[in-house]
């Protein structure tokens, strides 16, 4: 043997050596404390182990009647949070639309006083509006999946599965979500309407609705939808926010009917915790045209999306914490395709007054609607990122709503701006309130104000009003 093959026969000797010796010392602890090895025995690594699951259960649940206070506090501050409908204008499903600006000016100044400055103005004297800054989750550190307590109630009722947490409830009234259960649309049978019969497609009843409609490819997509998957807040670990071990969430736990019922979620792409963004769910409407998927829109397909939704986003970005909590792998080249196929049929609702350009039919729309579009089209500049049909150019932009405010720490939240935004499809926009990405804004007059703000159009008031009167129709 050489000189080189002796050495290293000496370090792997050496290395066997130290190994023999390491699990001699093992076994020998183990042989010599049988009795004292507890009756539970873990075959995981745990994910948290400093505490107990009843001692954490228990704090949170002491300290949950205080978060929510200072977040309802917070709310308030921010918002007029009235039952405020729009006059004769409802969602597809007949549900109210919520009217009025909600969000809440400093003593003393007027939306016209304050668009009538400059961004540097309005940030040295700390008069952006704080309803136009980012939305804290309802408990900013701790953050997580939080879902509508009508959306609780209808899936303990169907499968007896409970979504609800210890730790927390979700915090906008109901008045200022999307109608639930929402009504679902399919590309392919248009002539048939609400595929969902007013009813929320779950597990149960998903092969009654749509068996006969969707081919059995479609139908399988469907039903991995539908299917709950172990998530960070969810599933049987000890560190979950459930009371019993849980199943999981769903896809349409969150979107709802193929739509949203505005559950809420922290992005899973940023850190640390203090900046990362508030999700509010957008629907999966018209999924068939949009081209950027995920909270930075780094995802090109839909078939990329979901794969990542129950890869990454449903832990929090955590691949770690996945693996150890269950994560469910999704088998691209069927399953995957079978979800995204189905995505991709869901269609936006009807929009009576819009001819096949997406434009009003002026035989249709009153002279409000007209003027508004004239504006959006027009000195509103809303087209540039929502151009006809489908109001979309699937693009990111980056408005930096930082000029108008210093950085700032609001309930555990670190507002340092909103970075580049996706130009979300505005069809059927009435039915998917609250707006913007993290729902800050609560209503269509709210919306209009704060682009007004940013963009400095200098919009007069009847000019916000037409603006308004023809998002409703689109």
């Amino acid at each position: 043997m050489t000189r080189a093959g002796r050495r290293r026969g000496a370090i792997f000797g050496g290395m066997f050596g130290l190994l023999a010796l390491y699990w001699g010392v093992i076994f020998a602890q183990d042989a010599a404390t049988t009795a004292e090895v507890p009756k539970k025995t873990l075959t995981v690594v745990p994910v948290v182990v400093p505490e107990e699951f009843h001692v954490v259960m228990t704090r949170m649940q002491a300290a949950k009647a205080k978060i929510q206070l200072q977040h309802m506090d917070l709310l308030k501050q921010r918002y007029d949070l009235g039952d405020h409908p729009v006059d004769g204008v409802t969602m597809s499903r007949k549900k109210a639309v919520q009217g009025q600006v909600r969000s809440r000016l400093p003593d003393g100044l007027t939306w016209e006083k304050l668009s009538a400055m400059d961004p540097a103005e309005i940030r040295e004297k700390d008069l952006f509006p704080i309803g136009f800054l980012p939305l804290p989750h309802p408990n900013h550190p701790e953050g997580g999946m939080l879902f509508p307590k009508f959306h609780i109630a209808e899936i303990k009722k169907q499968e007896a599965r409970d979504l609800t947490r210890f730790d927390l409830d979700y915090d906008l009234p109901d008045h200022f979500l999307p109608e639930f259960p929402p009504l679902m649309f399919l590309t392919t049978r248009p002539d048939l309407g609400d595929v969902s019969q007013g009813k929320l497609v779950t597990m149960d009843n998903f092969q009654e609705l749509l068996g006969g409609i969707l081919n059995p490819k479609q139908l399988e997509g469907v039903r991995l939808l539908v299917s709950p998957f172990m998530q960070q807040q969810f599933n049987q670990t000890d560190d979950r926010r459930s009371i019993r071990p849980s199943r999981g969430v769903t896809c349409f736990d969150c979107h709802a009917n193929g739509h949203t019922n505005a559950s809420t979620h922290l992005a899973g792409d940023v850190r640390p915790q203090d900046v990362r963004h508030r999700l509010d769910t957008p629907t999966l409407r018209g999924v068939n045209i949009q081209r950027l998927f995920g909270s930075q829109r780094a995802l090109k397909t839909v078939e990329d999306f979901t794969e990542f939704e129950q890869r990454g986003a449903y832990f929090d970005g955590d691949p770690i914490l996945a693996t150890k909590k269950g994560v469910n792998i999704l088998e691209r080249g069927s399953q995957v395709h079978f979800m995204a196929e189905f995505q991709e049929l869901l269609d936006f609702p009807p929009a009576p007054k819009l001819n096949l350009f997406g434009k009003l039919d002026p035989n249709l729309a009153n002279e409000q609607e007209m003027r508004g579009q004239a504006l959006f089209f027009g000195k509103a500049q809303c087209s540039i990122c929502h151009p006809a049909p489908y109001y979309t150019d699937n693009l990111m932009h980056n408005m930096k709503t930082e000029r108008f405010y210093k950085p700032k720490t609001v309930s555990g939240h670190r507002m340092i701006g909103d970075g580049p935004i996706k130009s979300f499809p505005l069809r059927g926009i009435k039915d998917s309130p609250p707006y913007l990405h993290d729902g800050r804004l609560l209503t269509l007059d709210d919306t209009v104000e704060f682009f007004n703000l940013i963009l400095e159009l200098k919009l007069s008031g009847a000019e916000k009003q037409d603006l308004v009167a023809f998002l409703l129709v689109l």
